[in-house]
């Protein structure tokens, strides 16, 4: 095939941009390390939840299909139904804020690119706005 034929290489994914998995794990296991020591979000997950792993692994999940990674999250739960899974918790301006904290300090401790930091952050910062049903 000449160069004329040879179609372009897809862009990489935001996922691939940072570092993929790795990345991801880093950032959702700082964020979790502070939420199970926060006394504002701690009792919002339940203790199987923490113990056992699945609170990170399907924030993980997400977090990866979301920006581009493969889409073990929508195979394994369905549609994310953000709103909905989070309704039987009270999420008011401190939780929030609480929830953004801890999701700083992820990202701060990951070193991504300013750029990098600045599209996600803005998208949790969004998504931390939308959950609010107090």
């Amino acid at each position: 095939m000449s160069d004329a034929q040879t179609p372009p290489a897809p862009e990489p994914s935001f996922y691939d941009e940072v570092g993929g998995m790795e990345t991801f794990e880093r950032i959702v296991n700082r964020f979790y390390d502070g939420v199970e020591t926060d006394e504002v979000l701690r009792p919002m997950y339940p203790e199987a939840d923490l113990a056992d792993g699945s609170a990170r692994r399907r924030f993980l999940l997400f977090l990866v299909q979301y920006w581009g990674g493969p889409n073990t999250y929508s195979e394994e739960r369905g549609h994310p139904r953000l709103r909905m899974r989070h309704a039987p918790f009270t999420v008011d301006e401190t939780a929030q804020e609480h929830w953004l904290t801890h999701f700083r300090a992820a990202l701060d401790e990951v070193g991504l690119t300013e750029d990098q930091d600045a599209r996600l952050w803005g998208y949790v910062t969004y998504a931390a706005q939308f959950m609010r049903n107090a």
